[in-house]
């Protein structure tokens, strides 16, 4: 089951699907017809709780854990973090949409049993503007548990690449020179990670990827909050079968969890203390 949520204006149709089984991330994103997301062109990481999501558009990483699985702290079984965190196939709950002749909103809630033993709650809110085409994403994570621990949030934002040219780029000041090729590096997967908040207006950074032919040129256009995502994490693979370009606004640089803890730059938070995030994406 999905619900769908469409930004449409008098020359625009944009439209989201939200998988309530999984946190109301994004399964379809489609502009006109063409879905932006990577279906079957994404590779498996192994993980069946990540592979549910991975051929959706967005999924949610966080809020204990990102990137790749590290031993618990702590923990004498052997514990892990799973792959990308705790939020992935948590369901969300009092689902609810409203909408008049301006605005489509869907919001929900989603309980988490964290790796570690904690708990959170995260409180997200989708919003389609009808009157600008823009769609957001407000997240709000708290701490439900007993114990303080550090939040950790990144976003997937993957795009099947079928859909790229050679005019294709990336776009955005925190990239280097400001521009890259859509098919940036050597070789068929590269992944980078940059600082974004440096390079911010108003406390939001933006990518844009295009021009996208079968967007009828268009490109799309990726904003979020960097007091609490100040990076940007991107990556493509294009290995035998894969065709997948991913961008990642995300809270922490690309390093190890221990080495993020110790030098301070994952800071605990504590029992009912909350951190937001946001996103906004607009074609044109």
């Amino acid at each position: 089951m999905t619900f769908s949520l469409t930004a449409q204006t008098p020359d625009q149709s944009f439209r989201l699907d939200l998988t309530p089984q999984s946190v109301l991330d994004v399964a379809g994103a489609v502009f006109h017809g063409v879905d932006l997301a990577p279906g079957a062109a994404v590779p498996s990481d192994g993980d069946p709780r990540i592979d549910k999501a991975l051929p959706g558009f967005l999924f949610t990483c966080g809020p204990d854990h990102i990137r790749h699985p590290v031993p618990v702290e702590g923990a004498a079984d052997g514990r892990l973090y799973p792959l990308h965190g705790s939020f992935s196939s948590s369901p969300a709950r009092d689902v609810l949409i409203e909408e008049d002749e301006g605005e489509v909103v869907c919001e929900g809630r989603v309980a988490v049993s964290l790796a570690h033993g904690g708990k959170a709650d995260l409180a997200r809110r989708w919003r389609a503007d009808r009157r600008t085409g823009h769609i957001t994403l407000d997240d709000v994570v708290t701490n439900t548990g007993e114990t303080p621990w550090p939040p950790f949030g990144m976003y997937h934002i993957n795009f099947g690449t079928g859909l790229f040219d050679a005019d294709t780029r990336l776009t955005g000041a925190m990239l280097p020179g400001g521009s890259l090729p859509w098919r940036f590096g050597e070789g068929d997967r590269e992944l980078f990670c940059v600082p974004a908040a440096e390079t911010a207006t108003h406390g939001w950074a933006e990518i844009a990827i295009g021009p996208i032919a079968a967007l009828g040129g268009r490109s799309v256009h990726i904003r979020f909050r960097t007091d609490t995502l100040p990076h940007l994490q991107v990556w493509r693979n294009l290995s035998p079968g894969s065709a997948v370009l991913g961008i990642e606004p995300v809270s922490h640089r690309l390093a190890p969890r221990a080495e993020l803890i110790a030098s301070g730059e994952a800071a605990d938070f504590a029992p009912g203390e909350s951190v937001g995030y946001g996103l906004a994406f607009e074609v044109r």
